[in-house]
């Protein structure tokens, strides 16, 4: 397992957050007593990761360690605990695992702990399968996991589908449930703004379970840590995820795919030398705020790392030229020029990778499509854009890559005219398959591939918000449009608004999906406010000097650039804020898209 990311300097004692998750973990693990194996869901490897080590779960009697899978568990011991998702294919397999067991007639012990929640339906399934008599259910919810020292997610993939398209907001009495734990460690937040259908639907939740059960007092009358929750909706802002990130951690997320905080790269990209003998198996690379060149990198624009890693090197050099020169240095200083040296591994990292990186986004498709999405999210020439999705639908460019652009196209114009939706829902089933007919349902039911019935308000809202500034400085940003080298992410200019007290008022936000509510928590009593009645906050965040801590949570998912923009605005100095992301997890336009192709062996 990777090497846990240092909470240290997080705004808030999250550390608190891994340990509480250690313990839940650790009394399901002690729940089997003696020597066990532990057969985990491989979805999960990485999330737990960054929970706990191997060494922790040799400590609760962990002997062997497996990823479900169709071969059968090949161990003499007699103690199984399962560990996975409630996903139909998985009890599947574990039926396969029990039954072949039982043709062996091998006496063990199951047990299936379902993270983070069990499921009527595999339940129903084990029972088909004649194994549910075998087998000890139990839950270990996994809450907000700690990704960076500014990042928790819930790690709850499937959440956008299973909301917008499915039905099934289980995921949102989930989300709720976790606030609420947070609440129990930092206090109550008194204030929590939120826009879009999925955010009310937390919030109500959320007031529910503080009525039924309100969250106990602290032991000495002190103020919450957090003072405000923000609520985001992802559909309320489905523009920034199909736009490509162009933050250094963006880039590398659009292009290698960051996985629980860390990429896995071939050894030619780090620089290893071919060799018949070398090791073919991928290099990990962990990417937290830990690594302190990794921090400094992630949240620039991707066209000044090159310079920032350069000037980086030069500087060495130069320090190694003066202290080889030089007859009469100090001790202190060679210590000072050694430090220096240490950070030599990182520097070399990080110019491998962004070296690959560039053999991407130096290609013409890469910038030609980066040229049609400034075009798309400016909405003023429908007909280039829709020339260009239609030609690569004829190329038979990667589906998800089609389908990012397409809806762009849809969002930015509040629909297709009827020709051309029909039209490129035909071409898109020709060149693809028609088993991506229920893909196209999916986005449909999801409102990001429809008809247009009613004019576009999106000119509006890109105005209103200033989506599309003026001027825009990669290398010495004043705006959050630099993430997307300028293009500012709606989602953070909902942010800033509430945070700026007009996030009720504002015609612009009721442009947007789903209503804008706020309300204001005391001793623990819900007081829900008005659109007429004000915030204590509008006025600002207080007269005192501490930072106040503001909770953003994306509920569908959150991209690396949006993050990085949170950071850009805590740097700024009239921000008053610091900032706290929390989501349901962490996404590119591609992972999102995919989770909406149908795929019947996911379910």
């Amino acid at each position: 397992m990777a090497q846990l990311p240092n909470l240290d300097n997080a705004p808030i004692n999250i550390s608190s957050l891994r340990e509480q998750a250690q313990r839940d973990l650790g009394e399901a693990l002690d729940s089997m007593r003696g020597r066990k194996v532990l057969v985990l869901d491989p979805f999960l490897s990485g999330p737990l990761a960054l929970i706990a080590q191997t060494s922790f779960l040799k400590e609760h009697g962990v002997e062997q360690l497996y990823h479900v899978s169709a071969d059968p568990v090949q161990s003499e011991c007699k103690n199984v605990l399962y560990l996975v998702r409630p996903r139909i294919p998985l009890m599947r397999q574990i039926a396969a695992h029990i039954q072949q067991d039982n043709r062996q007639q091998l006496q063990k012990s199951y047990s299936v702990f379902f993270m983070p929640r069990r499921t009527i339906v595999c339940e129903k399934v084990l029972e088909e399968e004649g194994v549910i008599g075998n087998v000890t259910i139990r839950e270990c919810p996994l809450y907000f996991i700690p990704f960076d020292e500014d990042v928790l997610s819930l790690e709850l993939e499937r959440s956008f589908k299973e909301t917008k398209v499915e039905g099934d907001t289980s995921s949102l009495w989930y989300i709720a449930r976790a606030i609420y734990r947070l609440q129990e460690l930092y206090g109550v937040i008194p204030n929590v703004k939120g826009k879009g259908k999925a955010a009310s639907q937390v919030s109500d939740i959320l007031v529910r379970m503080q009525r039924e059960q309100p969250p106990p007092l602290p032991s000495s009358v002190k103020p919450p840590e957090i003072d405000t929750l923000l609520l985001i909706d992802r559909q309320v802002d489905m523009v920034t995820p199909m736009c490509s990130q162009l933050t250094y951690e963006g880039v590398i997320d659009e292009f290698i795919n960051i996985n629980n905080g860390a990429v896995e790269l071939e050894p030619s990209i780090m620089g290893a030398q071919p060799n018949a003998q070398a090791s073919t198996r991928k290099v990990k690379v962990p990417l937290n705020s830990s690594d302190k060149l990794f921090r400094e990198l992630r949240d620039l624009n991707f066209a000044v790392v090159g310079q920032v890693l350069r000037q980086k090197a030069v500087s060495i050099k130069q320090d190694y030229s003066d202290v080889t020169s030089a007859e009469n240095q100090s001790i202190s200083d060679v210590k000072d020029f050694v430090k220096k040296l240490n950070v030599l591994p990182e520097i070399t990292r990080h110019v491998n990778i962004a070296q690959h990186l560039s053999k991407f986004t130096t290609k013409q498709t890469f910038l030609s499509r980066l040229s049609m999405e400034q075009t798309l999210v400016e909405g003023e020439n429908y007909d280039a854009s829709f020339t260009y999705v239609e030609e690569m639908i004829h190329k038979q460019e990667q589906i998800e890559s089609v389908l990012r652009l397409l809806i762009l196209l849809s969002v930015t114009n509040n629909g297709l005219p009827k020709k051309h939706f029909d039209y490129l829902r035909r071409e898109l089933l020709h060149s693809y398959g028609f088993e991506h007919m229920f893909t196209l349902s999916n986005l449909e039911t999801a409102g990001l591939l429809i008809k247009q019935e009613t004019k576009s308000n999106w000119q509006a809202v890109k105005k209103g918000l200033k989506l599309i500034p003026e001027e825009n400085d990669d290398i010495n940003p004043n705006d959050i449009s630099y993430v997307f080298s300028g293009y500012a992410p709606l989602s953070i200019r909902l942010v800033q608004s509430a945070l700026r007290g007009d996030w009720r008022q504002s015609e612009i936000i009721r442009l947007l999906p789903g209503s804008a509510f706020e309300r204001y928590e005391k001793n623990q009593e819900v007081n829900t406010i008005r659109r007429e009645t004000t915030s204590p906050t509008e006025s600002g965040p207080g007269t005192d000097a501490r930072r106040l801590i503001v909770l953003v949570i994306f509920i569908g998912g959150v991209t690396f650039a949006e993050i990085s923009a949170l950071r850009f605005l805590e740097s700024q100095e009239d921000m008053k804020y610091d900032f706290m992301v929390a989501t349901t997890k962490l996404i590119n336009g591609t992972t999102l898209v995919k989770s909406l192709i149908d795929d019947p062996s996911a379910s």
